[in-house]
């Protein structure tokens, strides 16, 4: 069983996170400047691993959310979704509720597309298109004549871990990249990784290992999406050819 992290160890079967960063970057735990940099030091390390593996468990359903008739526009909070990945109009109207009514998926498309074909409000009936015209703001056509409820499927970032959340999926199932993460990140508290310092290796080194334990986890990522070897849960066997 992998012993994860946990901020400061404090979760049953952890060890700190805390203590393992200050012992690898040999600074005491208490050092002010090594806490100073500890919160953008688990951002980046974080942020560097949800986008290089686009967990499973980051996918979520939203509801809560109408169209209002004779408007094709729908917004939503800024940073509730960092990507949106399927959009569904929920019958019959006045349903919150997906699994207590139907789902009818809108077809992902092109502003230009919903512009030439659903641009003028005489176009109206339930959506059947949908195209994100920014982070928040979402466009559909044809226009809607009932006030449909919606379900979006979409892809969010989870909390940091911190004093207050001591843990993560990360720091509990993929401890080892995390921590060559956040040395990537230390390295430049410690002797500025830019080329003019004393020692310009010593963050491609930590880089290196990370992409070394990213070529697992990816792998591993990528069977529970069933998008492995022939598009199956199976991993990579470097012997058998041809793919499944």
């Amino acid at each position: 069983m992998t012993t994860g992290l946990s901020y400061d160890g404090t979760v049953a079967g952890t060890t700190s996170y805390i203590t393992q960063i200050a012992t690898m970057a040999v600074v005491e735990e208490t050092n002010a400047d090594f806490l100073k940099i500890l919160p953008q030091m688990i951002t980046y390390a974080e942020n560097r691993i949800y986008r290089d593996l686009d967990f499973m468990f980051t996918t979520t359903p939203i509801t809560g959310y109408a169209l209002s008739v004779g408007s094709r526009q729908l917004t939503i909070p800024e940073g509730t979704l960092v990507v949106t990945e399927q959009i569904n109009i929920i019958t019959p109207v006045g349903t919150v509720d997906p699994n207590a009514g139907t789902r009818t998926p809108c077809l992902p498309t092109t502003k230009e597309f919903l512009d030439a074909v659903y641009g003028s409000s005489s176009y109206t009936g339930m959506p059947e298109y949908f195209v994100p015209f920014n982070d928040n703001l979402f466009l559909f056509g044809p226009f809607p004549d009932q006030a449909y409820n919606v379900e979006i499927i979409g892809t969010y970032r989870p909390a940091s871990m911190s004093s207050s959340n001591k843990s993560t999926f990360i720091s509990l199932y993929l401890p080892d990249l995390f921590i060559m993460a956040s040395m990537i990140y230390v390295s430049a508290y410690q002797r500025n990784f830019g080329r003019a310092n004393d020692d310009p290796q010593m963050a491609v080194t930590y880089e290196s290992q990370y992409q070394a334990l990213l070529k697992g986890a990816s792998v591993e990522e990528s069977r529970k999406k069933f998008q492995a070897s022939g598009w199956t849960s199976q991993g990579p066997a470097p012997i058998a050819t041809p793919s499944r």
